[in-house]
């Protein structure tokens, strides 16, 4: 898929995209990958960053096209005035159908790049609603009232639900169909078996906020391939 197939919605002051789970949202320090915010700025020149997703979630993302649009998205997302939905599968069943995590969270004191829940962390909540428990895995739907790294993440590996094929917070392991499908056999063309879902399970599906001139924006990424293809096979195994 190119760049313009990925845009949700766009105008003079911004742009919103589905960003695909394996793609930076901006450079790294090493700069040697490839970014989502450098192939905006291939096409647009001028591109601001107003937050991020992780590189293995996929959904949502919006970036500013001038400083003043910057400014006004920027100040939303700090003072946590966006809506920010996320949905994704989690490893079990949830201990309740809906609640609030409320676990401040800190950099690990060794491990870089890695959070930990700590006391003396920054304050993080994050809401979850169940929306189809498959036993296996959960579907789930999250609102973030706090922006930390790896929130929604190292919350649910805190709740006891890793997000599926998380390799930082949970097993890692990808979803295999012989572990849906009670009667599975390899094609005879296949040597073995392929993951059905091969990455974090977590995207980024609803973005609400006001731009510049007052209009309230609330847009939505649909559901990647491999996250709906999962939740198909789940359903089936239901009936």
């Amino acid at each position: 898929m190119k760049l313009k197939d990925w845009i949700i919605a766009e105008n003079d002051d911004l742009i919103a995209l589905n960003k695909p789970s394996g793609l930076l949202s901006i450079p790294d320090r090493e700069g040697k990958e490839v970014s989502l915010k450098r192939m905006l700025q291939e096409v647009y020149g001028n591109i601001y960053t107003a937050h991020r997703l992780d590189k293995d979630t996929s959904g949502l993302i919006v970036f500013a096209k001038t400083e003043t649009a910057h400014k006004h998205l920027s100040k939303q997302f700090e003072e946590r005035q966006t809506l920010k939905i996320y949905q994704g599968l989690v490893n079990g069943s949830l201990p309740a159908t809906e609640g609030l995590i409320d676990e401040p969270i800190a950099e690990h004191p060794v491990q870089a790049g890695v959070m930990v829940i700590n006391r003396k962390g920054k304050a993080s909540q994050t809401e979850y609603r169940l929306l189809a428990d498959h036993g296996l895995y959960s579907f789930v739907q999250f609102r973030i009232l706090t922006g930390r790294t790896h929130q929604i993440r190292i919350h649910m590996k805190n709740l006891g639900n890793p997000i599926v094929c998380d390799p930082v917070y949970g097993d890692g392991k990808p979803v295999m169909i012989s572990a849906i499908r009670r009667k599975f056999k390899l094609s005879k063309n296949e040597e073995e078996e392929r993951p059905i879902l091969g990455r974090l399970a977590l995207h980024s599906f609803q973005l609400g906020f006001t731009d510049q001139h007052g209009k309230e924006m609330l847009l939505e990424a649909p559901l990647p391939k491999d996250i709906r293809a999962t939740l198909q096979q789940l359903e089936k195994r239901k009936k």
